[in-house]
């Protein structure tokens, strides 16, 4: 699907904010609330990967805001894709997923902040403009946690198992815990049925789990606790 065409020339004084979520719903939520703003407005918006990188270069945002959970490739290889050509553009990643296990994986990806849909739509503005001033935003909770590690704590204690794995590993698992089988996984990340595998086999070492079994449960009930969380 092409990126949505909003307005191609800002008001005056206006930061422009490109939006990719694959919610129509959300986009829109979105849209309202930034449009709203004197000093910020929606220039654009996609729902996939590579609907956004084509539009970056004609809309040529001041801000992205993105999603993780994209229909293709995840939110964090488009993060990859866009530092790789636009290394300057702001970009802060808005998630249903728990911010203890990506957001440092968002930061090393060089995000340039992290928030959590739960969170009051106000503070999506705040972060924002945080971002286009310059800083990085966080949560508290999270900013908190990672200062502890930083001034001295152990990341045994503070990381599970989960977070030892590669992005495309978490990816995998997260798609296993949707119920999604090897061949369902390889069409949607475009990858093969046997390298789909060695991730499942990688998955398995990592959470020293001994079976196919073991990793689906395991993947299932991870996904149950991160929607209760």
């Amino acid at each position: 699907m092409a990126a949505t065409n909003i307005p191609e020339q800002p008001h005056a004084g206006k930061r422009t904010v490109f939006v990719v979520d694959d919610h129509p719903l959300l986009r829109q939520g979105l849209a309202l609330l930034i449009n709203q703003q004197r000093d910020l407005e929606v220039c654009g918006e996609a729902e996939e990967a590579q609907a956004a990188m084509q539009a970056i270069s004609q809309k040529r945002p001041d801000i992205m805001i993105v999603d993780i959970s994209l229909n293709g490739p995840d939110g964090l290889d488009l993060l990859k894709n866009i530092r790789a050509s636009y290394p300057d553009l702001p970009i802060l990643i808005l998630s249903m997923h728990d911010e203890a296990i990506y957001a440092e994986r968002a930061l090393r990806a060089r995000a340039n902040g992290y928030i959590m849909k739960q969170e009051a739509t106000e503070k999506v503005l705040i972060a924002v403009r945080r971002i286009l001033g310059g800083e990085v935003y966080l949560s508290d909770r999270m900013a908190n946690k990672m200062l502890q590690q930083y001034i001295g704590g152990s990341p045994a204690a503070l990381h599970s198992r989960i977070s030892t794995l590669s992005d495309r590993e978490l990816e995998v698992f997260c798609l296993i815990g949707e119920g999604r089988g090897t061949r369902e996984i390889a069409e949607e990340l475009h990858l093969s049925v046997k390298t789909v595998e060695t991730y499942q086999a990688h998955l398995k070492e990592k959470l020293r789990l001994h079976s196919g079994r073991e990793l689906i449960q395991h993947a299932i009930q991870w996904k149950i606790d991160e929607k209760t969380d």
